[in-house]
Parts: C-alpha cells; structure tokens; sequence
C-alpha cells in the first residue's frame, strides 16, 4: 500500500494508507457521524469540495452497489476512514469503495487515528486539509492550505445546466435544484407528482409561468448567502404558490423572510441526530448534512415561526411561515442514508398543496 498523509491547515498531520485515486486534492476537512451509508454520503452533492471523515471506524465492508447513489457524479474532494474494506460480503455489492473511487478520481486515505481527527475538528472547528503523497513537505503543504481562498461556487457546480421533466399524474411541483438527493426526486415520483427541475438561477417569471401547484427547494453545498438570485427568487414566489424547502432550501426560505444565517462551528453530518418537534413535543432522528443554520434571535421580526430544535444544540431544525402556505426542515426528511421518522413530511406538502387550491376554488366562486 502506498503510505499517504493529509495535513490541516492548524499544522496536524497524519501518515496513512493511500486507496481511491493517486491525485493530491485540498478541501474543507468534515466528519459524518453515521454508522452506514457511506455510498450516500461520498454521492451526496452537498459535500461539494469537501473532504470527508467517517467516525465509525470501518467502510466498505458492504461495497457499492447500483441503487444507492444520491447523484451520478460524485463531488467530494476526498474520503478518510480508519480502515478501508478491501472484500466486501453483500449480495448487491458491484464493486469496492476503492474500485469506486479510482474511477471517479477521488483520493482516500485509511489507517489514521480518525477519533483524533475528529476531536481536532469539533474542538478548532472545521478547516482546509490535503491529501497527498506522504513525502510532500508538510510545511509547505500547510503555507499552500492557508493561502487557499474560500470557494462560492458549489451551487453553481452541483446545479442542473438547464430544466428537465420527470413525468407524473399527479401534482405539478418545480424542483429548484441547489444540489439536489436524488432521494427528494424519489420521494415525489413515489407520490405521482409531475416534476420539473429547474436550475437555482431560473428565475421566479420563469417558474410561475410553469404553472406548479408547488415548489420544492432542494438542499445543496456552501453558503445561502453565495446565491442572492435564489433569495430574490423566493421572495417573489412565497405566498404565490405553496413552498417546501430542505436544507440549504430551508436556509434560503429564511434569509428571503428577512432572517439570518451563520456558519457552524463543525455542522451537522450523519444519520443520528435527534430533533425536537415544538408542536407534537416528539423527538424525531434524524439525517442532516449542512455546515450552515439560521440563527434563532433573527427570526424575532420576520414573518417566520419556529418548529422544531436540535437536541445537541438547540439549533434551528424547522420553520413554518405564519401567513403564506410554505415551510422548511434543516434535515433530511428523504434521508438516504438515515431514518425515516419525518419521512411524512412529503404528505404533509402534498396535504397544505391541496388544501391551498380548496381555499382558491372558494374564493373564486364565492
């Protein structure tokens, strides 16, 4: 095995065993708490140009197989584990992790104390890393990271190029892709919904002339703030057709109601994180993958109600707007990997869809 290493920008460093590509990439350095689902993570776009760590200590023990992806391309810039499988046992699996990441050029690296990792990153907070041969200079590789500027472009980069129609019988919903799961794409065509996905720059005289019945707003990578189009564009929909959004979508509905967000210390990433609903009083487990939250003291003077809380943090899990039909989650109701326990929000769009034309063909007749 060739010996490899990835050094942060704070100076830490660590000797492994190099597997996926040969390439040398930089980062921002992550960690993704969940047990399984390591597929789903390295093909879920909102880990756009981030490198990341799984705390539990072994991947690839299943392999990869045709049915889990979350998108065709993957966009990470890197994988870390503390042991890498190299013959999985699972009647689905196609390939190896490693097969996996050669052929779509993503380096790993394995055999590192990823439990120390992982405390550096939840006591410094997340920052710029390398993965390159272990003979490179980590000096120099440490001068290179800082100089590193922040990247803005991960919507732009995951986004849909141009629309495109999923057929359905049913209700006529606009996908405006950030970054899109293809697990939320999943979710409607299981319900019958028509869907047209839209890039996150089509702008809001172009939705409404498709006539939805509803708007979904996807998760994706980076800052909200990188996309002002997109908030321009909800501000001009909201109120005009019914709205859900999920994850960078949540945290766009709240910048364009007039609240805020800030960037996380280390984010919320895995498949285990427990969310209190502030109206059933249950606590919900969760799927969450996001690096940004709207901070709680903005939503004082803005037309938005709080939902639901993290447990660890008490952090802003759900919003729900007071005068117009729309709505949001932090997490990931589709999850992919995770549970399933909000799972019913899917039905509780199509229900406020519904009941929203009801209310319009009674005012109309009235």
């Amino acid at each position: 095995m060739r010996k490899r290493q990835l050094v942060l920008e704070d100076g830490s460093q660590f000797i492994g065993e190099g597997f996926g590509s040969d390439r040398s990439m930089t980062g921002e350095v992550v960690f993704n708490t969940g047990m399984t689902g390591y597929q789903e993570v390295i093909s879920d776009p909102s880990y756009c140009g981030q490198i990341v760590t799984m705390t539990y200590p072994l991947a690839g023990n299943y392999g990869i197989n045709r049915d889990d992806f979350e998108t065709v391309t993957p966009f990470i810039n890197g994988f870390v584990v503390k042991e890498a499988c190299d013959y999985p046992s699972n009647f689905r699996s196609d390939e190896t992790l490693d097969d996996y990441l050669k052929a779509n050029d993503i380096p790993g690296i394995s055999g590192i104390d990823t439990r120390k990792l992982t405390k550096i990153i939840r006591k410094h907070g997340t920052m710029k890393g390398i993965i390159t041969d272990a003979e490179e200079s980590a000096e120099e590789l440490i001068a290179k990271l800082r100089m590193l500027p922040e990247r803005t472009d991960q919507v732009c980069y995951t986004s849909a190029v141009k629309p495109y129609v999923v057929p359905g019988r049913g209700l006529r919903i606009v996908l405006v892709d950030f970054g899109m799961k293809h697990g939320i794409l999943r979710e409607l065509t299981k319900r019958d919904c028509h869907v047209t996905v839209v890039p996150y720059n089509y702008g809001a005289e172009n939705i409404l002339r498709l006539k939805p019945d509803g708007i979904m707003l996807t998760n994706g990578p980076g800052d909200p703030k990188d996309v002002p189009e997109s908030i321009d564009m909800i501000k001009q929909v909201v109120g005009k057709i019914p709205l859900f959004g999920i994850c960078l979508g949540h945290q766009l509905l709240a910048l364009a109601s007039g609240a805020n967000t800030e960037k996380m210390k280390f984010g919320h990433r895995g498949g285990n994180h427990p969310v209190k609903d502030l109206f059933t009083n249950k606590t919900l487990i969760t799927s969450q993958n996001h690096s940004y939250a709207v901070t709680q003291e903005s939503l004082m003077d803005t037309d938005l109600e709080l939902t639901q809380i993290a447990l660890n943090d008490n952090s802003v899990e759900g919003l729900k707007h007071r005068k117009c039909p729309a709505f949001s989650v932090q997490y990931h109701p589709e999850s992919s990997p995770g549970p399933e326990d909000t799972n019913h929000l899917f039905d509780e769009f199509m229900q406020m869809i519904r009941e929203t034309k009801t209310l319009e063909e009674v005012e109309v007749n009235a």
